[in-house]
């Protein structure tokens, strides 16, 4: 004889595939370690535009599989039930539901036991402890702190607790005295599901700004190979009829192609050529124009001397 389903759990089932199936966004949340004022809180930031729905992880895989026949891709969500977990039920896109979870992450002290999610750091300074046993409890727990006119002080920054090792209850305690929190808490969104997509952390956790930039700079290096390929579009054809124009220009120049077009760059490049010419030649061989115009010093005579012999040939008379 099989064991009947209690009634609560079945209709807790219910309203969980009903939840499943009607959801345009589904998400999973790990909410190991919250406090329950803390998670109150966080469910009332979440209200209007998530709904968070605590069941049993058994439960909940029934309610995925249930779901799962009326949407595709809905059961390969199973595998992120694991641990302390609820649902999140919405209409945002999956990755405006990362950021609003992230929003809800606070530093929180430690009880001890717990793994540190980054270095742990104690800075060197003063303390607001009075000389003392504190010193010998400092320095026990691995912080270096002295006496110093009568104030107790850490003698420099120390790295207490490294990523991924465990806060033992003697330093968490040394640390809430310190008043430093080293324990992220909030919702850790899993995984979200949308269209028949599993979005997975790693795959929401971006930089906006900087998916942005590289949007622009993808779409800039399109730009440039479409117009380099000779691959009209309606966003390049402008700059690719000028480009083509400054080519057929360079070519009729480069040619010799008299025409209204090329006339005036043609004569401006005759001009410089015969420019250069004439500033290798004797300046004896210039006329006075060129001279100014190579800004050759003349001597301001007719050729028959220098002011100053002009000058003492009129002594001399």
């Amino acid at each position: 004889m099989s064991e009947e389903i209690p009634k609560w759990k079945q209709k807790e089932v219910e309203k969980l595939a009903n939840l499943l199936e009607t959801s345009p966004v589904i998400g999973i949340v790990n909410i190991e370690g919250i406090p329950a004022y803390q998670m109150q809180q966080m469910r009332s930031k979440l209200r209007g535009t998530a709904n968070l729905r605590v069941s049993k992880n058994t439960l909940l895989e029934k309610a995925i599989k249930r779901a799962s026949e009326k949407r595709e891709g809905l059961d390969e969500m199973q595998r992120f039930i694991e641990g302390q977990i609820a649902i999140v039920s919405t209409n945002l896109n999956p990755f405006k539901l990362f950021n609003q979870m992230e929003d809800t992450k606070t530093k929180a002290p430690a009880s001890g036991g717990e793994t540190a999610p980054e270095d742990v750091e104690v800075e060197e300074g003063d303390t607001p402890f009075k000389p003392g046993p504190i010193v010998g409890d400092l320095q026990k727990v691995g912080i270096p702190a002295s006496i110093q006119s009568g104030k107790v002080v850490i003698n420099q920054t120390k790295t207490v607790v490294e990523e991924g090792e465990t806060i033992n209850q003697e330093l968490a305690s040394m640390l809430r005295r310190l008043e430093i929190n080293p324990i992220t808490v909030g919702l850790d969104l899993k995984s979200v599901f949308e269209d028949g997509i599993i979005y997975e952390k790693d795959d929401l956790d971006i930089d906006p700004s900087q998916y942005i930039d590289d949007l622009k700079e993808a779409a800039s290096s399109a730009f440039a190979l479409s117009v380099n390929a000779g691959y009209p579009t309606k966003e390049n054809i402008t700059t690719m009829l000028k480009k083509m124009q400054s080519d057929a220009l360079s070519v009729a120049f480069n040619a010799d192609i008299v025409n209204q077009d090329t006339l005036k760059p043609m004569l401006a490049k005759s001009h410089q050529d015969m420019m250069s010419l004439a500033s290798e030649l004797d300046p004896e061989a210039l006329d006075e124009e060129l001279k100014k115009e190579l800004g050759i010093e003349t001597d301001g005579s007719d050729g028959s001397g220098s002011e100053e012999e002009d000058t003492q040939d009129e002594e001399d008379e």
